[in-house]
């Protein structure tokens, strides 16, 4: 590196404070024809970057002769792959093929980086059948990225065909495997691999731990949960916030609180995830006082409650019976209270609330008043509340509005039928079985009852 280089990289690292200096300093590159040094390049476009500027790097070495080193294009891609603007990195790669600049292994991972997500699927394969052609995909940090991208588009066929064709994995490679069965909801699939992994002799890591914790608490496999922990405590891991959030999360869906309490009083710190991971765990065992004890405690601590909170808490007093604390927790929320505004879920739980206490009329007011439209949860809610109250008449409205909005749900085609057949109304009862036969819905066993159907609303919220 000669001494020209030296001092505009000096410049570069320690005067250029402001946009107009480095609009100067890339007059002088142009001038002096510098800007296609790799080491100028590099720290001009972190420069550039720092400053809000890097279309203005862009633009230079796009439009420029010559064409510029794969180095310079590449830190391009990686520093447009951490912007907003995830299309950018593509147009790059574009434009290195076009001026046959040959891509490298160092040009994939930031692409692919840039692709995540099911909008660029189809761009992600083409360029994955170029990493084939190039003869990159036995890299491990290309393959690595690549296996995400198609974890995150939640495409885990490609995710799991891919991994199976390659020669080297690492830790890495089996997170983002057990990620993408999680990201679907093949909770059961996740931990297969976290188990085959074990069996292939690779140590996991803190996000393979986190993510198998995942699995385990949406599948309830409290048994896998716990060796989880038992390995964490073995290894002398610190429980970290998302660590230590995981495992409590775990423990509450699994029905395991006083572990995951124990968890909890273990931390050195937390955070309002973990004190919801507590409050949701409680809600869910119905337990509505000792969450309604841990949601105030947590407000004396200082932590405050977000939308997350605040449907636990809700969710905990509709499963207790806790109307007015339910009332009064709402209440404060759409007053302004909690520093957020009370989104859907949280009308449709105020709703469950009133339901199930049987003040059905309030949640019918509620409903009426609210800034939504009623939601499939929310009638199912005044369903199984009209249900258990006898009010035939909101039961029947409840059922005929679940059919428009689901109308290939047997079930409360059931309902609706049994309700008529309840009021004597048999013409209808015919008639609804004849829509259900012309449908071609058959009446599945133990949808008779609508708690399945709705407390999987419930649970959903929790989630």
């Amino acid at each position: 590196m000669n001494d020209r280089v030296r001092s505009v990289i000096f410049l570069l690292q320690n005067f250029c404070d402001s946009q107009k200096q480095v609009g100067q300093i890339k007059a002088q590159l142009i001038r002096r024809n510098l800007y296609p040094n790799t080491r100028i390049a590099e720290h001009f476009i972190g420069a550039c970057h720092s400053h809000g500027l890097i279309n203005s790097a862009l633009l230079l070495f796009t439009t420029l002769p010559p064409s510029p080193h794969v180095y310079i294009f590449n830190t391009l891609i990686r520093v447009f792959s951490q912007s907003q603007i995830p299309h950018t990195p593509l147009l790059i790669y574009a434009h290195m093929r076009r001026n046959n600049v040959l891509p490298n292994n160092f040009t994939f991972p930031p692409l692919f980086k840039s692709l995540s997500g099911a909008r660029h699927l189809t761009q992600a394969r083409c360029v994955h059948t170029h990493v084939l052609k190039l003869g990159h995909l036995q890299d491990l940090f290309v393959s690595n990225a690549l296996l995400d991208v198609y974890a995150s588009s939640r495409y885990v066929g490609l995710c799991r065909s891919l991994f199976d064709e390659m020669l080297l994995r690492d830790v890495v490679s089996w997170s983002v495997l057990i990620a993408g069965y999680n990201k679907v909801g093949n909770y059961d699939d996740a931990l297969v691999v976290f188990e085959q992994m074990q069996y292939a002799g690779c140590a996991p890591n803190r996000v393979t731990m986190i993510n198998a914790l995942h699995a385990c608490a949406h599948s309830s496999n409290v048994e896998m949960g716990t060796w989880i922990h038992g390995v964490v405590k073995r290894e002398g891991w610190e429980l970290d916030v998302i660590l230590g959030t995981a495992l409590i999360d775990m423990y509450g869906k699994c029905g395991r609180l006083e572990e995951g309490v124990s968890v909890f009083w273990s931390m050195k710190e937390r955070n309002v995830f973990t004190w919801n991971a507590v409050v949701k765990g409680l809600a869910l065992a119905k337990s509505g006082q000792e969450a309604i004890w841990w949601f105030n405690r947590m407000e004396k601590e200082g932590v405050r409650a977000d939308e997350v909170t605040v449907l636990a808490v809700l969710s905990a007093c509709s499963h207790s019976g806790l109307v007015d604390k339910g009332k009064e927790v709402f209440g404060l929320l759409v007053d302004g209270r909690y520093g957020f505004c009370a989104n859907v879920k949280h009308y449709a739980c105020m709703v469950d609330v009133l339901a199930r206490s049987g003040r059905l009329h309030e949640a019918v007011e509620l409903m009426r008043r609210m800034p939504f439209g009623p939601t499939k949860a929310m009638w199912g809610s005044l369903l199984f509340g009209s249900k258990a109250q006898g009010d035939l008449e909101l039961g029947l409205l409840a059922a005929e509005k679940l059919i428009e909005l689901e109308q290939e749900n047997s079930t409360y085609y059931v309902h609706l039928s049994n309700m008529y057949a309840a009021m004597g109304r048999w013409g209808d009862v015919e008639n609804v079985r004849g829509v259900m036969k012309d449908r071609q819905l058959t009446k599945d066993l133990g949808c008779s009852s609508v708690e399945v159907e709705h407390q999987r609303h419930v649970n959903e919220f929790l989630a």
